[in-house]
């Protein structure tokens, strides 16, 4: 049985999310927790509060133990950019777009 969590509108930017992502794809669920503790990233942050969301998600909604649970997917999608203004030399301006991502999280339980 898949389930998921959703994170949407983080603040980063999903490339650097998506390096922490890598690191936790096919992994247990605990074992991807108790990683991501020791990564001294934001991202790190953010995505280890989505995974606990998907462990909660699983044991409350469907009677899951976490220690069945592997991580299946762990999708980071681009979300909306804000579009802001730096000055620049000569008085002109340097456009910066601040990106966001959404972290979508699926664990799957291994009796399957």
């Amino acid at each position: 049985m898949e389930v998921q969590a959703l994170t949407k509108y983080a603040r980063m930017s999903p490339k650097k999310v998506n390096e922490v992502a890598r690191a936790i794809r096919g992994k247990q669920a605990t074992a991807a927790l108790d990683l991501l503790k020791f990564i001294p990233r934001k991202s790190a942050a953010l995505i280890s509060k989505t995974l606990q969301s998907a462990i909660a998600n699983a044991e409350n909604n469907h009677d899951l133990s976490a220690d069945n649970l592997t991580v299946d997917k762990a999708i980071i999608e681009m979300g909306p950019a804000l579009k802001r203004f730096k000055a620049a030399a000569r008085g002109g301006v340097a456009k910066r777009k601040k990106r966001m991502s959404h972290i979508r999280i699926v664990l799957t339980d291994n009796a399957n």
